[in-house]
């Protein structure tokens, strides 16, 4: 029997290769609105993070009014930058025709709005993939573990049956405190040392990395 029935993917970082978008994206907003710019690195330290989450970490200074506006430029920013630096990682969508074909059930816990997973879901044409999802503005944000609670009840799914797979300190840190299993990928955004602190089963460096170890370790 599988080890794991259900595989739960975190988006940003670890099946679509956003970062930099991401990046551009947080910095331009706040050369429009005449604040401080976020260096690079800690621009990337946030993503996962829900979005308002994510501006109080990066402006902690600046009222909730500009947060808000902060919140909505780089939304602006970021769609009207989609499809121009974003792409999926190589190999993405062999790894997920794969795990399907193993009845492996797969979903989607993200730091990403609603919204904006939908709307990636529809320019890559892959929710037919995913039995379930959950975003940050409808739960509560990594590392808080509600979203992998949720997904665990709504699919049915004891814990011990379950893997999260990201690229960040917070998809770890969220496993890591209810007990599932993980793996951490360091072709995203936090250090193999710092995935390491939240004991991952394995780390991967490449996406064809993660799908052979996934499909090993599932059929174990």
């Amino acid at each position: 029997m599988p080890k794991f029935d259900l595989v739960i993917f975190d988006w940003d970082g670890t099946v679509m290769d956003s970062v930099a978008q991401i990046v551009s994206s947080i910095q331009a907003s706040a050369r429009d609105l005449g604040v401080d710019v976020p260096s690079e690195a800690a621009a990337k330290d946030i993503i996962g993070l829900g979005l308002p989450e994510a501006m109080r970490v990066l402006f902690p200074t600046v009222s909730e009014a500009a947060r808000e506006a902060l919140r909505q430029q780089y939304a602006t920013h970021f769609v009207a930058s989609n499809n121009k630096q974003t792409k999926p990682f190589a190999g993405a969508e062999a790894m997920l025709q794969g795990l399907r074909a193993q009845e492996l059930t797969l979903a989607v816990a993200t730091g990403k709005s609603r919204k904006g997973l939908d709307r990636v879901m529809a320019d890559t044409g892959w929710a037919h993939y995913f039995k379930a999802t959950r975003c940050a503005d409808e739960t509560l944000s990594k590392p808080d573990p509600r979203m992998l609670n949720e997904l665990l009840s709504e699919l049915s799914v004891p814990v011990q049956r379950a893997i999260m797979v990201g690229d960040t300190t917070y998809d770890l840190a969220m496993a890591e405190s209810i007990g599932m299993a993980s793996v951490g990928v360091t072709y995203g955004v936090h250090s193999a040392e710092r995935l390491l602190a939240h004991q991952p089963l394995t780390l991967c460096h490449s996406l064809p990395e993660l799908a052979t170890y996934l499909q090993q370790t599932i059929n174990q």
